[in-house]
């Protein structure tokens, strides 16, 4: 029987509480400070690399009762209860921002961002929406990730089964999944508007699965993608040369007019021509997976984590449900402050570092009850 290791890797914790950081500021959209966030380097943001390392996470969280022998169905359908968490935090989280909107909405320009953040039907009308709130049917912009996750951990169970027996076929179907929904634009359904889901579940699935096929390997003491010295090459080149592309107004031009070319003249679909978000189009795939496969292989990130210098980031990345909640709601005050004043550098800078500090305050509390429950519970096993 394989040997099951648990020892918790820093650089999960540590990446994700920077991706939190980075979609934080980039949920306060029209600050100077957005330009220094992933996104401008490159294909993909820090959304995907959260969702992959959700899927590390899970996999290492859940793992272990499926490469046990027998699955016990109790530990196997852990995940439904993660989801469950997940469900209710995100109405809390939707309930706040509308509360804010509807005290807000007679505050010039108000009205309007909430028409184009899909907020105003509910600011409107808040018990007529609240089915479609509660039931996942209609989302706010930069508040719609977490139904994402809800879903995939729904599926959780039944991918961590496949996963620990045929971790190759699982992978191939995921890829294959997400090529149909993206070549037909498959959308997962909204009401009443039918916008469809900004993440949608039925393509981000790959890079969830990606991730859990991750955990489950390091849970075994290996690694699911070998360290090849061509492979490393290939994927700096391609973190490069998306990097070069947004950067360089004039080499994104002639990349987009070859994409166009290959489009029109050549018939490659847009799945592989295109950029689009919602469903994970193949330069964003890419650059995703290129940039973790690097940063795990490169031994500078592994020394970082284990630097107490980083530990408060680390503290988010370990307590991300309470922190992202925070800071979906913080944000979104945050707009609305800033729609109500005159646009200000000063402004937007003390938004984000007063929002920054919650965060850290949050995680910080949160880190603090958890010990408090941990050392009681260990005096009673002694």
């Amino acid at each position: 029987m394989p040997k099951h290791i648990h020892l918790r890797d820093n650089r999960i914790d540590l990446l994700r509480g920077i991706a939190l950081l980075m979609i934080f500021i980039n949920h306060i959209p029209g600050t100077i400070w957005e330009n220094f966030t992933s996104r401008n380097f490159g294909f993909s943001d820090a959304a995907e690399g959260f969702v992959l390392m959700s899927g590390i996470a899970t996999g290492l969280a859940y793992g272990p009762a499926f490469l046990n022998g027998p699955v016990n169905l109790a530990m196997a359908l852990r995940p439904w209860r993660r989801a469950v968490t997940l469900w209710w935090v995100h109405c809390v989280v939707i309930f706040c921002i509308l509360a804010l909107f509807v005290l807000a909405i007679n505050q010039p320009g108000i009205a309007l961002m909430a028409e184009r953040r899909n907020i105003l039907l509910a600011a409107q009308d808040p018990a007529g929406l609240m089915l479609a709130l509660v039931s996942l049917g209609h989302h706010f912009a930069y508040a719609d990730i977490l139904p994402l996750y809800v879903v995939l951990l729904l599926a959780a169970p039944a991918v961590l089964f496949v996963a620990a027996r045929w971790p190759r076929l699982t992978m191939a179907a995921a890829l294959v999944l997400w090529f149909v929904v993206g070549f037909w634009k498959i959308k997962m359904p909204t009401w009443p508007t039918e916008n469809g889901w900004a993440f949608n579940p039925l393509a981000w699935q790959v890079l969830f699965v990606a991730g859990i096929l991750t955990g489950l390997a390091m849970r075994q003491g290996r690694r699911f993608l070998p360290i090849r010295r061509w492979a490393l090459r290939l994927a700096i080149a391609f973190l490069i040369l998306s990097a070069l592309w947004v950067q360089v107004p004039i080499l994104a031009a002639w990349g987009g007019h070859g994409l166009w070319i290959l489009y029109e003249y050549a018939g490659f679909p847009p799945v592989f021509t295109s950029f689009d978000k919602s469903f994970v189009f193949l330069p964003r795939l890419l650059h995703c997976l290129a940039l973790a496969y690097t940063l795990s292989v490169l031994p500078a990130v592994k020394t970082l984590a284990a630097s107490p210098t980083v530990a408060p980031i680390i503290l988010l990345g370990r307590h991300s449900l309470p922190v992202f909640a925070t800071g979906s709601v913080l944000a979104y005050v945050a707009q609305v402050i800033k729609a109500l004043q005159p646009a200000s550098f000063l402004l937007d800078s003390l938004l984000i570092a007063t929002g920054l500090c919650l965060l850290f305050l949050v995680a910080h509390l949160r880190d603090k009850q958890k010990r408090a429950k941990t050392i009681p519970a260990m005096t009673l096993q002694d």
